[in-house]
């Protein structure tokens, strides 16, 4: 049976991919920081922990709970908007540093903490959930905060990537499109479920030579 992780699992995104990897069959592991949320993915049948990725003995406890346990498919998904409509002259950056914090820092210390559980799986794959908004190349102003962040998460993860190749490792960058969910709004046209579908596609068809690329839901491929 392959091992899933997922961070952020006990709502949107998270908590559908980790349904869907449930239904079927999946050993699912999620991560959330509220105890409501772990009710939620508990009753999807997950191994559900309380873990906050911006604190690392929070990290720590979860990795040393989870010492020896395979990780097929690391999907670091735990992410924040921040602030809207910030402007030049009118910067929040304590918001902003706490966007990174949870966007950046968050995964880096999640996969660290979690690397040789990755290591010692048959699929040894590691996602991490961006946006089409990080982008460098289709940047389109604004979203100062979050672009940024997403856009430093594809460096660290394309430099990961390169770093983590001789060990057979592959690790991608996704991007779900926008979706119906708590952060996407209700005018979002895509639904949640299709979204990790197409995502869920993506991995599975994942191999070496994709490793350190960004893959949109439907599978193309987004320019960095």
């Amino acid at each position: 049976m392959p091992t899933v992780l997922i961070t952020g699992a006990g709502r949107g995104l998270g908590l559908e991919f980790a349904r869907q990897y449930a239904a079927d069959g999946w050993k699912v592991i999620g991560s959330v920081r509220e105890a409501k949320a772990k009710a939620a993915l508990a009753g999807l049948g997950a191994e559900a922990h309380i873990a906050d990725v911006t604190d690392r003995k929070s990290i720590a406890r979860l990795a040393a709970s989870l010492k020896g346990v395979p990780v097929d498919v690391l999907i670091c998904n735990a992410g924040i908007y921040g602030p809207r409509g910030m402007k030049p002259g009118k910067f929040d950056y304590a918001a902003w540093e706490e966007v990174l914090r949870v966007n950046l820092l968050g995964p880096a210390a999640v996969t660290e903490a979690l690397l040789e559980n990755v290591a010692a799986s048959e699929q040894r794959i590691i996602a991490m959930m961006s946006s089409r908004l990080g982008s460098i190349a289709e940047m389109r102003g604004g979203d100062y905060f979050y672009a940024s962040s997403k856009a430093a998460l594809n460096a660290f993860g394309k430099a990961l990537s390169v770093a983590l190749a001789p060990r057979g490792i592959t690790v991608v960058s996704l991007t779900p499109g926008w979706v119906r969910t708590d952060m996407g709004g209700k005018g979002a046209p895509l639904a949640p479920e299709s979204s990790i579908r197409g995502m869920r596609k993506v991995l599975a068809g994942l191999s070496p030579e994709k490793s350190g690329r960004f893959f949109n839901h439907d599978g193309s491929e987004v320019p960095w």
